[in-house]
């Protein structure tokens, strides 16, 4: 199966060769034979752009309609930077101006019986046309395809998730969970995206969920409003409270990093957080639930809504305040590239992160210090190092910073 060109000698190792890889995979997922991808002769089921080309390819843009190629760029995702808003701008013009062949020449051309392919799947079980545009994501445990989904007017109605392992079926079935549950809970501080649909097609669990506006115009987001919204997370399945040592969530946690004791980081870990225990196992704190991922670039802040989306990882009865230590660790991350310093200033600043969130002054180091043991067992049990994930190997920038703290104590 060839279904891009042949990548130059100097991009055939790193991230570009990383995503041509992965660009073939997810094409086989979508089109399993009798489809096939290179141009075959065959009733085609669809034609797509590659973005920005096929030896760096991140967005599959269906090619069938200006219209609807202009909106699979323009209302996948806001670019974070000025520069690559501008480069998605010039893009779109190409696309709605019928231009795009002298920016965008790789092509990717889909036959066989629409049937057996995810379009066919998914007209079916939304009971409406549709094309597809596809996310070619970074290396990760957990990447999975990201679809999405656009009707022929040119509207983004849907993004679909495939969970295509066990790691990915799993998270992709949580979120759905997950979703559905936060749609009965009363939520005011903030917008989730609805379940369109959730099934199952050729060994893939899938989710399709409502797009949520996010290429609308920004406001700045006040401290007050975020904090706001993650406590209508945090007591939205009630709160409980309770020691750490007699807590449901210690005991979980601990069977976490029992499970990957066996490696060197693993035993650190567990080794770290039995001394956490032994020290603060007495104290008291409130347990609700959390969104598990609130990082800056899966939140958009409108003027008259908070839409935060990627509830794959929401989980109940953790302590309260996890949302907020994890939000400002990314954005440091984000904003520096520094992840040691990020893990060291955001534990520093933990008593003003968690003052709003009615932690007790004696329990927000603690609070800060679970969250990174957490955070530190959901990368060696997703085994985000083997994966080739940028911050996988925590051994260069979590772990030290964790160890050194609890020593302290």
């Amino acid at each position: 199966m060839s279904p891009v060109r042949t990548a130059p000698a100097a991009l055939t190792v790193g991230d570009a060769a990383l995503r041509t890889q992965y660009l073939a995979e997810v094409l086989e997922l979508l089109y399993p034979a009798p489809c096939a991808v290179d141009g075959s002769p065959g009733e085609r089921i669809a034609e797509y752009l590659v973005v920005p080309d096929a030896r760096r390819p991140r967005l599959l843009v269906p090619s069938g309609s200006r219209k609807v190629a202009a909106a699979a760029v323009r209302r996948y995702a806001e670019p974070q930077s000025r520069a690559a808003r501008l480069k998605r701008d010039a893009v779109v013009a190409a696309l709605r101006t019928g231009a795009s062949s002298v920016l965008l020449r790789d092509r990717i051309r889909v036959t066989g019986p629409i049937g057996e392919s995810i379009d066919g799947y998914l007209r079916t079980a939304l009971g409406r046309d549709l094309a597809v545009s596809v996310h070619i994501g970074p290396a990760r445990a957990n990447r999975k395809p990201v679809l999405q989904l656009i009707s022929p007017d040119g509207e983004t109605f849907g993004f679909g998730k495939m969970g295509t392992g066990p790691l990915t079926q799993r998270l992709v079935k949580a979120e759905t969970n997950a979703l559905v549950a936060l749609g009965k809970s009363g939520l005011t501080k903030l917008t989730v995206p609805t379940v369109l649909h959730g099934g199952q097609w050729r060994g893939s669990q899938i989710l399709v969920q409502s797009a949520l506006p996010v290429w609308l115009p920004r406001a700045p987001l006040a401290p007050r409003r975020l904090t706001a919204a993650m406590l209508d997370i945090a007591g939205c399945c009630g709160y409980s409270t309770g020691t750490l040592a007699g807590s449901t969530y210690w005991h979980e946690l601990r069977g976490r990093l029992a499970a990957v004791q066996d490696r060197p980081e693993g035993a650190q870990l567990l080794s770290a957080a039995e001394l956490l225990a032994t020290h603060a196992g007495r104290t008291t704190l409130r347990y609700g639930a959390w969104h598990g991922d609130w990082a800056p670039w899966n939140m958009a802040n409108l003027a008259d809504a908070l839409l935060v989306w990627d509830w794959e990882r929401f989980a109940t009865g953790v302590p309260v305040g996890f949302d907020a230590v994890h939000h400002d660790l990314q954005r440091r991350i984000q904003s520096t590239g520094d992840a040691a310093g990020a893990v060291e200033s955001t534990v520093r600043k933990a008593g003003e992160l968690l003052a709003p969130f009615g932690v007790d002054a004696g329990a927000r180091e603690l609070t800060a210090l679970l969250y990174l043991v957490d955070l530190a067992a959901r990368y060696l049990t997703d085994r985000q190092a083997e994966a080739g994930a940028r911050l996988g190997v925590l051994g260069t920038w979590l772990l030290p910073v964790l160890i050194r703290r609890v020593e302290e104590l």
